[in-house]
């Protein structure tokens, strides 16, 4: 009583061998059967209690249900709750309007059959099951009309008409039914002894004995079968389509997100070594223009190098001051006689030496942006996403190989700075004018405390000047070749050197273990493995048909 079906029921039929018992398997319960089918009603019944309570209320969560059976034809069921018309104590009052939502969800889809059910002692008119088919399907070409209760009917009347198309016409013929009774399930009559009595109403009524032929359980659930088997291969071209263009995509994807490990150790490294050269690639298009980032190198040398030399504090270490204070603390106590060498000699190494900073700096800059290269690379690499560990393990190996180059262009650079101030150009100060300053009268100034003047002073500091402005101009281009030399050349030529070395030394489980991968992408690829496997099943199996017919 009330509303039975109080969920979808989802229910599929397949036919096996025979002499096979019976079974039942619900989606809810993987890898268990059930061969007690009183077991199955209590589940659906305990199911359908956890999903709605047992104050009646509807969900339109479905129950899957799949039942294996050499005596039912291959076909898929949807039982929906009955369509009401007016909330009963204890439903809320939306019931009536979620019922028809639900119902109209699945009867809308164009692949769905109708199984249009009316009970034959109710007015067709009134109908609520062909009213809503009607709505959906105006043509009739998915409905199928069923009366059950014939038995039921008062005496001196019959459902021939409707049975026959006359009242209420359907592309499809009507099948007419007779089920349990409520007394028949609460004494556990079987469906075997149910189906014969079924039989025996429709070959002995006078009313119907003419149309047994096509009327019962068993012939609406051949009618239905050959129906959808109709359909499937008047779709099969559409289904064909799909199903290839579903492989392919898979196929794809499964491209994408690579093969299975090898175990053996010699196909792993292989696969290491294929992975890191596809590192290798991407790191290399950044360093030469096919991927953004190796520009930024070039800014180093155009912008930053000579900004910072522009930047040195040359006037302030050549201030009169200055020159004067070292001048003196180089001559001693024996002043110098016509210039002051190593005056001159400690000016040039103290003005170089601020040079040292933007050089090591420059070597520092670059190394920041090949980490970032790197970086960059290795998630640019398709190939690399599926092996975290395959991942540190490269970055590492580069960090560490960028770090040796830092290191040895950090000294070339200083060498290159040192040697300037190691061996002087003679030609650049030959060519100054040395000249003895003049008094007023126009005659020499010959005396040595004159050649403590300011103006001598000034002169030794413009020469100094001059000299570390041409250093400095040479070095703006050698540091960036050294740099260059050192640094980003190796980088392409040599960044995982030492980690094929290393690799050679790995035993098979170490190589096992830089190829884990990710458990989700595991996962995904034996989800779409298992698409893959049951897409090109289907495809067979309709290649099978098809070859069959």
């Amino acid at each position: 009583t009330g509303i039975v079906t109080r969920r979808p029921l989802v229910l599929q039929l397949h036919k096996t061998e025979p002499r096979v018992e019976d079974y039942a398997e619900f989606l809810h319960l993987p890898k268990q059967r059930f061969t007690d089918f009183s077991m199955v009603r209590k589940e659906i019944q305990d199911e359908t209690d956890k999903m709605t309570g047992t104050n009646r209320r509807i969900s339109p969560v479905p129950i899957h249900l799949t039942i294996y059976s050499p005596n039912v034809v291959n076909l898929t069921l949807i039982d929906l709750p009955g369509l009401t018309k007016v909330a009963i104590e204890g439903q809320p009052e939306a019931i009536v309007r979620d019922i028809e939502s639900m119902v109209r969800s699945y009867i809308l889809k164009p692949n769905c059959i109708i199984l249009a059910i009316t009970p034959a002692n109710q007015d067709i008119a009134t109908s609520d099951a062909i009213k809503l088919s009607k709505e959906v399907d105006p043509l009739g070409e998915r409905t199928f009309g069923v009366l059950t209760k014939l038995d039921l009917m008062d005496k001196g009347t019959n459902a021939v008409d409707i049975l026959e198309g006359r009242a209420y016409q359907l592309r499809h013929p009507w099948v007419g039914i007779v089920n349990r009774s409520q007394a028949d399930i609460n004494n556990k009559v079987d469906m075997v002894a149910a189906r014969q009595r079924e039989h025996e109403f429709f070959a002995t009524s006078l009313d119907y004995s003419h149309l047994a032929g096509r009327m019962g359980s068993e012939y609406l659930a051949k009618l239905l079968s050959k129906h959808l088997e109709a359909e499937i291969k008047a779709r099969i071209p559409a289904i064909t389509s799909l199903i290839n263009h579903s492989i392919d995509e898979l196929e794809r994807e499964m491209s994408h997100i690579g093969n299975p490990v090898a175990v053996d150790a010699a196909a792993q490294l292989y696969t290491i070594l294929e992975l890191c050269r596809a590192f290798e690639r991407v790191f290399k298009e950044h360093l030469d223009g096919g991927r953004p980032g190796g520009d930024r190198i070039f800014t180093v040398f155009d912008s930053q190098l000579p900004a910072a030399l522009r930047k040195l504090p040359f006037d302030q270490h050549l201030s009169l001051q200055n020159v004067k204070r070292i001048v003196s603390q180089a001559d001693g106590y024996h002043p110098h006689l016509i210039a002051p060498e190593q005056a001159y000699r400690r000016l040039i190494d103290g003005a170089l030496s601020y040079i040292k900073e933007p050089a090591a700096a420059s070597v520092d800059a670059i190394h920041s942006i090949l980490k970032e290269l790197v970086r960059r690379s290795i998630r640019e690499t398709e190939e690399l996403k599926r092996f975290p560990a395959l991942q540190n393990e490269i970055a590492s190996a580069a960090y560490d190989a960028l770090e040796r180059f830092r290191g040895d262009s950090r000294k070339t650079t200083l060498r290159l700075v040192e040697m300037e101030s190691s061996y002087l150009t003679v030609d650049f100060f030959r060519k100054l004018p040395m000249e003895p300053e003049r008094g007023s009268a126009g005659s020499p100034i010959s005396s040595t405390t004159d050649r403590y003047s300011e103006g001598h002073f000034r002169r030794i500091g413009s020469n100094v000047s001059s000299y570390v402005a041409m250093v400095a101009e040479n070095l703006r281009y050698t540091i960036p070749k050294a740099v260059v030399h050192c640094q980003v050349r190796e980088a392409g030529r040599s960044l995982l050197d030492h980690f094929y070395i290393q690799l050679g030394r790995r035993n098979s489980k170490q190589l096992g273990a830089l190829l884990n991968e990710d458990p989700l992408l595991m996962e995904r690829r034996q989800r779409f493995s298992r698409r893959l496997e049951l897409y090109q099943s289907a495809r067979d199996e309709i290649d099978w048909v098809l070859r069959s017919e």
